[in-house]
């Protein structure tokens, strides 16, 4: 298991380098130097983004951040330029590289009560120009956010830290998994499908994740999160070795259940399989619950106070980019 796993992450390594040694060839010496200049810029930014006392210099550095990351991105090719470095900022490519979605979280308070994701798309072009879509956070505005499509402008933030492609009638869907801080007692992670409409515009949501086998009646949702106490670690997301997300199932600790920041996994597994164009709920994975240690472990992007683990974030996208190259064991 131990040798399996060993190789299983050098894999991504060699999946990355094989990526940037192949379009790479596309940024010109000049640019790349350009670039990289950029991204010092952009690294001490972002660090400010999480290390800064105060609203006022958060939101200073916020907004020196964005505008360096376009000037950053204008630069000819630039899609192809990984930014590792800004750490604390996801940066992940599609399986199929056909865009890169790039976000983080800002707190706006002082005690962790509000936060608001910032984000973009960017997709490759023919000349190495630069097609960026940003993305306005109105999670804060919004009574219901199960049951509509979202758009650039009213997006549903979150910091995605994985993205699976799934087709249906020769339809390419991209379903993104996001962390959200939320609050200073609980945290949130989504699933929701990302599609493009006829002018390549991105829709986020649809009537995508179905209880119709469930033996209580739940609605179709247009995406699906689950909310529960802060320090507690969660697992949300697709696993290649099941063919299906897993999510964990949880329970209050306290008896509360009108309290979501006292949610807890319990040891079982609810999850969501693809069929024809949909994610079907599994109400229950497994017969018996797994003790600590036993598959699936938990493999969080995120640790207990919301920092990203730079190295499985680029670890997802890396196998992404494989996928796109063919290369996948």
């Amino acid at each position: 298991m131990k040798q399996t796993v060993i190789s299983f992450i050098l894999g991504f390594c060699l999946a990355g380098i094989c990526f940037l040694s192949t379009h790479g060839q596309k940024i010109s010496e000049s640019d790349l130097s350009k670039l990289q200049l950029k991204e010092d810029t952009l690294k001490s930014l972002a660090k400010n983004l999480i290390v800064d006392s105060t609203v006022a210099d958060r939101l200073r550095s916020d907004s020196l951040f964005i505008r360096t990351l376009v000037r950053a991105l204008e630069i000819k090719n630039s899609f192809y330029y990984p930014l590792d470095s800004v750490i604390g900022v996801s940066k992940l490519y599609a399986p199929d590289t056909s865009f890169r979605i790039i976000t983080w979280s800002l707190a706006l308070d002082d005690d962790g009560y509000y936060y608001r994701q910032r984000g973009a798309i960017q997709f490759p072009t023919p000349d190495g120009s630069l097609k960026l879509i940003p993305l306005r956070d109105c999670s804060e505005f919004t009574a219901n956010p199960m049951d509509s499509v979202r758009t650039k402008d009213n997006w549903i933030g979150a910091v995605y830290y994985n993205v699976v492609k799934t087709e249906y009638n020769g339809k390419n869907y991209y379903t993104l998994f996001g962390y959200d801080n939320n609050s200073a007692m609980s945290n949130k992670k989504w699933i929701e499908v990302l599609t493009f409409n006829d002018r390549k515009e991105p829709q986020f949501g649809g009537p995508f994740f179905t209880f119709a086998r469930d033996s209580v009646y739940i609605p179709v949702q247009y995406r699906f999160s689950i909310e529960y106490k802060k320090d507690a670690s969660t697992l949300v997301n697709y696993i290649d070795d099941l063919k299906m997300i897993l999510v964990d199932h949880l329970i209050s600790e306290t008896n509360e259940p009108e309290n979501k920041w006292t949610y807890v996994p319990d040891g079982d597994y609810e999850g969501f399989r693809w069929v024809n164009g949909k994610w079907v709920h599994v109400n229950k994975v497994f017969n018996q619950k797994l003790k600590d240690g036993q598959f699936p472990v938990d493999n969080p992007i995120y640790d207990q106070q919301g920092k990203p683990d730079e190295k499985k974030l680029k670890e997802s996208s890396e196998k992404n980019k494989k996928k796109k190259d063919g290369k996948e064991e």
